[in-house]
């Protein structure tokens, strides 16, 4: 396997200025009311994927610590370890507790994992995002990175491309998650959020990538539910890659103990918060 993958473009999202300061106003209000510390927030989902239709939802998505001595209470585990909000002016907002986001990241828990690769980024207070982003090629499993994104595909596929008309944001449900596997094979390393980043891995397929460009164009001009009439060349490929990660075997990953290094992490942003 390659150790790296090729060069990052700049982010294709953008965020319209009056988004930004509501987005930004929202934050600070769930500190206020939470009595928190927000460490980081990005955008994630479609805008974050470089494929959102002009209704999409803004999927904001924060990691945030409580002072250091809710972390030391008796009833630690029966204490929520999320902040929710509704939608309201189409504005997705939710976090996770520090101490569950990392407990998921060793894990490689796919969520995570994509939050602290967001291109977009709201807030990134201290050094936890940038610290969580040097550990990644150490406590991300290829193994499980494969796994979650075939079972996410094959899913999406039968689920909502079987039909005389699809929706098109479900191919690329699809799509995202067979080329990231690619570059899990290709490169070893947590594949990247944005959408185009990972369409050099099908180079040489003029009429597929033909296809999925104007999937594209009609994805950013269509409302979040638009239909389409399937487009034959690209189930074949999705028809084609679903077969071939089902007879092959994930090699091994060869991970070393990293827990140390996420308490350490937990326990320093603990105290660079408070």
């Amino acid at each position: 396997m390659q150790n790296a993958g090729p060069p990052k473009p700049e982010s294709l999202s953008m965020i319209p200025p009056e988004i930004h300061a509501e987005i930004m106003n929202r934050l600070a209000a769930t500190e206020r009311e939470h009595g928190v510390r927000i460490l980081m927030a990005i955008e994630s989902g479609s805008r974050a994927w470089g494929f959102a239709s002009p209704n999409s939802d803004f999927d904001v998505r924060f990691i945030y610590a409580r002072p250091a001595d809710d972390y030391l209470s008796l009833d630690l585990e029966d204490r929520r370890d999320v902040i929710e909000y509704p939608i309201v002016d189409d504005i997705d907002l939710n976090g996770w507790d520090l101490r569950k986001a990392l407990r998921l990241f060793w894990k490689s828990n796919p969520g995570f994992v994509e939050w602290i690769q967001s291109p977009i980024k709201y807030i990134e207070n201290g050094a936890f995002a940038e610290e969580a982003r040097r550990l990644l090629p150490r406590v991300y499993s290829c193994e499980r990175g494969i796994h979650h994104y075939r079972s996410s595909a094959k899913g999406n596929y039968r689920e909502h491309l079987q039909g005389e008309m699809v929706r098109l944001k479900k191919y690329f449900y699809v799509l995202r998650p067979l080329l990231a596997v690619r570059w899990l094979e290709r490169y070893g390393t947590a594949a990247p959020l944005e959408f185009a980043r990972l369409l050099h891995l099908i180079d040489g397929e003029t009429a597929l990538l033909a296809d999925i460009a104007d999937m594209l164009e009609q994805k950013r001009g269509a409302p979040e539910l638009g239909l389409s009439a399937p487009y034959p060349r690209v189930n074949a490929f999705i028809e084609a890659e679903l077969a071939r990660l089902d007879a092959a075997i994930p090699t091994p990953d060869d991970l070393r103990p990293v827990l140390p290094s996420l308490n350490a992490l937990f326990l320093a942003t603990v105290r660079e918060s408070w």
